[in-house]
């Protein structure tokens, strides 16, 4: 009876081992699964994360350039407003210069002798005309500020006076 015990118990041991050796493997199957699954998982929360990271920092970044961007253009537009109303005072303050130009002291010729016309070139002075006795007829262009360098126009027109291609032409209109 008792080798019937040993043997049952050989028995017992022997079925209970394979058990908990199928059982080993099943666990281990088991957890390689749940480990695929938890790798699976985390991948896909961390693609998920890396995600809404990467929009939440492209929103911020976004949001930062464009508060750059608006100051940027703020400041820019206030030098280029101040760079216009210097330009501007700088246009009003040389034709200004222009017509009273006449009456000062640099100027050589009498002012009831000149004739503003401003373009292509600011006054014709008929010097010596006021007085009955006219001497000669002078183009004379005012440059005010730093550069007194002419136009093409301008040029155009002292070169033609300089090599005397000036003339004279009488236009007489019946209006009929």
């Amino acid at each position: 009876m008792t080798v019937l015990i040993i043997v049952i118990l050989i028995i017992v041991v022997f079925i209970l081992t394979r058990n908990l050796l199928k059982m080993s493997r099943e666990i281990q199957e088991l957890r390689g699964k749940i480990e695929s699954n938890a790798m699976k998982m985390f991948e896909e929360w961390k693609k998920s994360e890396w995600e809404l990271q990467r929009r939440v920092l492209e929103a911020n970044l976004k949001r930062e350039y464009e508060v750059k961007f608006q100051e940027w253009k703020m400041e820019e537009e206030k030098r280029i407003r101040e760079d216009a109303i210097n330009k501007s005072k700088s246009v009003i303050m040389g034709q200004v210069t222009e017509h009273l130009i006449p009456f000062f002291p640099e100027f050589r010729y009498n002012p009831k002798d000149a004739r503003f016309i401003g373009t292509p070139v600011d006054f014709v002075v008929f010097d010596g005309l006021s007085e009955g006795n006219l001497r000669r007829i002078v183009f004379v262009e005012v440059k005010t500020g730093k550069t007194g360098n002419l136009n093409t126009r301008e040029r155009q027109v002292r070169d033609v006076v300089e090599k005397r291609e000036v003339y004279w032409e009488k236009l007489h209109y019946r209006g009929e």
